[in-house]
């Protein structure tokens, strides 16, 4: 018994826990958070369930460090930029090519609320609106929609894509089909999405949210210039 229990503990040293998250973010990346179990992990770690409870307590536990880590990484690359304009454009466009890129982010942040991921990219955020001049007051509202703002859009995208590839909708089909069917709509009743029929086909998902992220910019600036 005791040496059984030796060799579960040399084991559990043997694996760093950074090599448990990454091995974690790759069984994500392919089966999303179902697919992340300790026994898919243990196998493809070559390792038993307990050797990685030596370094995590639980699933959640290696949802949220795996989040962290797709993070930390896109906030390194998106800090200290020209301006804090474009470093808030810096950190949109991140998240978002980050969360369609690891669609589970999306629903990870949302289960890791106030913890350190979602903490990462508040802090990247209110540094650089308050470098824009925004008042005390307004910070907190001004960064939590925002924050709103580049989570629900990019994990909507996130979402579309993982929808359309599950029933194996090709993008461009499936917007051919829909501007069809909006320009069939009755012109009275829907004047405006009838209108924007013919642009829906070739419209870039990435351009239309950064469009959203320069009218927040574009607010702040001029809530500033009203304050001063």
């Amino acid at each position: 018994m005791a040496n059984r229990t030796d060799s579960s503990q040399r084991r559990g040293e043997s694996l760093s826990r950074d090599r448990i998250i990454e091995a974690s973010i790759e069984i994500l990346d392919t089966g999303g958070e179902g697919g992340l179990t300790f026994r898919a992990l243990s196998e493809k770690l070559a390792t038993g369930p307990g050797a990685i409870y030596w370094h995590v307590a639980n699933k959640n536990d290696l949802l949220v460090a795996a989040c962290d880590v797709i993070v930390a990484r896109t906030m390194q690359a998106c800090m200290a930029k020209a301006s804090p304009e474009d470093t808030i454009r810096a950190i949109a466009l991140g998240m978002f090519d980050a969360m369609n890129a690891h669609p589970w982010v999306g629903s990870a942040l949302v289960q890791a609320s106030g913890q350190l991921p979602g903490v990462r990219i508040v802090e990247g955020l209110g540094q650089s609106l308050r470098a824009l001049g925004v008042p005390d007051a307004a910070q907190w509202p001004t960064v939590s929609a925002l924050l709103n703002y580049i989570l629900g859009v990019g994990g909507q995208n996130a979402a579309n894509t993982q929808f359309a590839i599950a029933r194996g909708l090709e993008r461009s089909s499936f917007l051919h089909a829909t501007s069809t069917t909006w320009s069939q709509l009755d012109a009275d009743a829907y004047p405006f999405t009838r209108s924007m029929a013919a642009q829906l086909p070739a419209h870039d998902d990435r351009a239309d949210f950064m469009a959203g992220i320069e009218i927040f910019l574009s607010g702040v600036k001029s809530s500033g210039a009203r304050s001063h």
